[in-house]
């Protein structure tokens, strides 16, 4: 369920009998020729499918995050390391202030690692609060799928390229795009990332068969829920 679609009232009944809470972080960023939202978008759909059998209510998604380095590309818009740690710091207090115990951050921005160790940092703070870090795209299992289905995956590749991140009337090319130097890639500057980059994928083909892409997001959903429903001790 998420938050967004509840008001108060509805909230506190959930209260008398879950503590548990899920908050999205996202990013809005150049994604090739898919949504600039797609980090956003991703992160939020797959904690409300892994939540919404548990009846654990999923909190609006935190749309911005760290991505100094597609500044170049219009649309993309960053957040200082400071400022997102802070965003997420508040958030997490006012999660825990309105009785939620037990709290798992759906990370879809590789970005915003820094909220990782954040998340520990506020839990030694917060005597009988519990959180959990999940990047999604990433997890074992998923990430394996990923891995099975096609290794050549990455930023902005068919791996991202869902039916509700793509944007309508595109058309994407149909080659292989080659995969970019990551070592290269992470020295350079906005603008100079922009150059090497050009549409903006990091690699690999740009879309596959929505079979095979909803077979990773099934695995995705399973693996997410899995990691709400236990192991909080």
């Amino acid at each position: 369920m998420r938050v967004a679609d509840m008001n108060w009232m509805q909230v506190e009944a959930v209260l008398e009998h879950e503590d548990r809470a899920v908050l999205p972080l996202g990013s809005t960023e150049q994604h090739a020729y898919l949504s600039l939202a797609t980090d956003s978008i991703l992160a939020e759909r797959v904690a409300t499918a892994a939540a919404e059998p548990l009846g654990v209510p999923v909190f609006p998604v935190v749309s911005y995050g760290i991505t100094p380095y597609f500044t170049a590309y219009p649309g993309t818009v960053t957040l200082r390391s400071a400022t997102f740690l802070s965003l997420v710091r508040e958030i997490l207090d006012g999660i825990s202030e309105a009785g939620f115990r037990r709290i798992l951050i759906v990370n879809g921005h590789g970005g915003n690692a820094p909220a990782q160790a954040l998340a520990a940092e506020w839990a030694t703070e917060h005597p009988g609060a519990r959180i959990k870090f999940h990047n999604w795209w990433n997890a074992p299992r998923t990430i394996a799928k990923v891995r099975e289905i096609d290794p050549k995956a990455s930023h902005a590749s068919w791996m991202e390229s869902f039916p509700w991140t793509r944007v309508e009337g595109v058309t994407v090319p149909r080659e292989s795009k080659p995969m970019v130097d990551l070592t290269r890639l992470s020295s350079l500057d906005p603008r100079e990332t922009r150059s090497l980059l050009g549409d903006g994928s990091f690699g690999g083909l740009h879309r596959r068969s929505d079979d095979e892409i909803l077979a990773v997001w099934e695995v995705a959903i399973q693996e997410t829920r899995e990691l709400l429903a236990g192991g909080w001790s």
